[in-house]
């Protein structure tokens, strides 16, 4: 179980900080904006529905993998874009909210199947 914590957080990094530091570094002029739209808009949402979804396997453990996801977005973001900017904490805010009800309904999904 360790071992699948450790992988997940590892993949949360490199989703939600290695992947904007990528995008600002060898991506330039008006495809960096095409593959920030794909980042925002695609990858950390799916990521975070995933992400949501296998801490629905055990909540009482794993609860926290949508928040920190959603924490690493906002550093790896102002890290690399602009630090403070609002816009961000909004995309962070939606991305929390869709791995709480991943997480949710994953947890509901799975209860129902173990009756």
């Amino acid at each position: 179980m360790k071992q699948n914590i450790i992988l997940c957080l590892a993949a949360s990094a490199v989703v939600m900080l290695v992947f904007p530091w990528l995008a600002v570094t060898f991506v330039k002029a008006d495809a960096g904006m095409a593959v920030c739209f794909l980042l925002f808009f695609a990858v950390n949402p799916l990521y975070s529905v995933l992400i949501g979804a296998y801490a629905g396997k055990d909540i009482r453990r794993l609860w926290s993998f949508p928040v920190i996801s959603a924490v690493m977005f906002l550093i790896g973001t102002w890290i690399f874009f602009d630090m403070g900017e609002t816009a961000f904490i909004l995309y962070a805010a939606a991305y929390l909210a869709l791995g709480i009800v991943a997480m949710l309904i994953s947890m509901l999904i799975r209860k129902k199947t173990q009756k």
